[in-house]
């Protein structure tokens, strides 16, 4: 099965929130689930029965609705053919405002294949399927320790979640009086023991939670001679200690930690996606320090350099939304093209005045920002990467970059 594409990715997510949005106001909403092994002759047999029994529903306008949405299932089957990963139908009457509904249906190709048939009737659609296929299975157990405090989290696609912290009560170096040394050491040894069974029962009981089929591994990190002494130890399940992939030097061993930890074993992740936008952001960044003209951001600026041909790598962030509108007057007098950002399901109340004369402008074309960008790019022979906001560089790049930077292949000074 070909890999989805980074731009496909972008749109399918843009596309599940949408239809996040979308509310009924009673069970009115249809999903429908078709893997490509299902007859669509049994789909249309369930969904002619669901029309008969959807009769009985006491209120006139949700029965109305209901059947509604079934008979334009039902007209669509009649000439769909089934893809290889099989089709997502949403149908129906969804709250539009001022107590008005309008009848919506929308097709979707999933990017990976669906697997159960199911026909779901509800106040919203039904999205977990397909929002599943955007998880990133992959999953690492990290795990900072010393002999003062431990941490344990995951690393989940590209998100690093954190689940427990323990604290110790290791007596420090310096005894008090009246304690022999021997007497001292032996007490430290064992408490130092018990903390490394806490720990590794904590990290157990968490990394065995997670799927066999996702889990790559476990990071362990901390300063020497402690970590060392874990892994020696086995205090990890015995299915566990097995699948250690290395242990690596780091300062913190709190949550910080963990994000020390997954830049530590940079080398050791190098193939999985974080890694790869991290070291992508990271070179953004040296360039925009540097004295060599590189780097450019914002929008404006960007677009000039596309358009120059002057970008090698398009950095965009996933969680960019916003559309390129031409605006006109309805004289022809006046004509601009703005940039608005707006977030799913949200709905434009106008496009503003003419600044000639006055009158209400008009959106004569909409186009969504990132394709727009995107094609120029193809048309540049520019490489163009998304960038998640699930760890801190990614963060930057839409906090504080607007969602839109760039590596340039040389300077000029736009």
């Amino acid at each position: 099965m070909p890999e989805q594409s980074a731009h496909s990715k972008y749109e399918f997510k843009k596309h599940l929130e949408e239809l996040r949005t979308k509310k009924g106001r009673g069970t009115e909403l249809i999903s429908l689930y078709i893997p490509p092994t299902k007859q669509i002759s049994d789909v249309t047999s369930q969904l002619r029965s669901e029309h008969g029994q959807a009769s009985n529903i006491k209120s006139k306008v949700t029965r109305d609705n209901v059947q509604g949405a079934l008979e334009s299932l039902l007209s669509r089957l009649r000439y769909v053919e089934v893809p290889e990963n099989g089709i997502v139908f949403f149908t129906g009457a969804v709250d539009i405002g001022a107590n008005k509904t309008s009848m919506e249906s929308m097709i979707v190709d999933p990017p990976q294949p669906i697997v159960t048939y199911r026909y779901h009737c509800d106040s919203s659609f039904y999205l977990e399927p397909l929002e599943e296929m955007l998880r990133d299975a992959k999953t690492f157990g990290l795990l900072v320790l010393d002999r003062r405090e431990a941490t344990v989290g995951l690393l989940v696609g590209k998100h690093i979640e954190p689940y427990r912290h323990l604290t110790s009560a290791v007596p420090g170096k310096q005894r008090k009086g009246g304690q022999s040394a021997h007497r001292f050491q032996q007490l430290r040894l064992i408490a130092i023991h018990d903390f490394y069974k806490r720990i590794g029962d904590a990290a157990s009981e968490v990394f065995l939670t997670v799927d066999h089929k996702d889990f790559e591994g476990i990071l362990l990190g901390g300063p020497s001679p402690t970590k060392e002494e874990f892994e020696a130890g086995e205090f990890l399940h015995h299915e566990l200690q097995k699948k250690i992939l290395g242990l690596f030097d780091i300062a913190y061993t709190d949550e910080y930690g963990l994000s020390e930890l997954v830049n530590a074993a940079s080398e050791r992740l190098a193939d999985i996606d974080l890694m790869v936008e991290k070291k992508l952001m990271q070179r953004f960044f040296a360039e925009l320090v540097s004295d060599s003209g590189k780097a450019a951001y914002g929008e404006a600026q960007v677009r000039d350099n596309l358009n120059i041909g002057a970008v090698e790598v398009l950095l965009i962030s996933e969680g960019l939304r916003a559309e390129r509108l031409t605006l006109r007057c309805p004289t022809g007098d006046y004509e601009e093209k703005v940039t608005r950002k707006f977030t799913p399901g949200e709905q434009m109340e106008s496009a503003g005045q003419c600044p000639k004369c006055g009158s209400n402008l008009e959106i004569v074309e909409r186009i969504d920002i990132v394709d727009e960008l995107s094609e120029l790019a193809d048309q540049m022979a520019t490489e163009v990467e998304f960038i998640s906001t699930d760890f801190d560089e990614g963060s930057q790049l839409f906090n504080a970059f607007g969602g839109i930077v760039a590596i340039l292949r040389f300077s000029t000074g736009v």
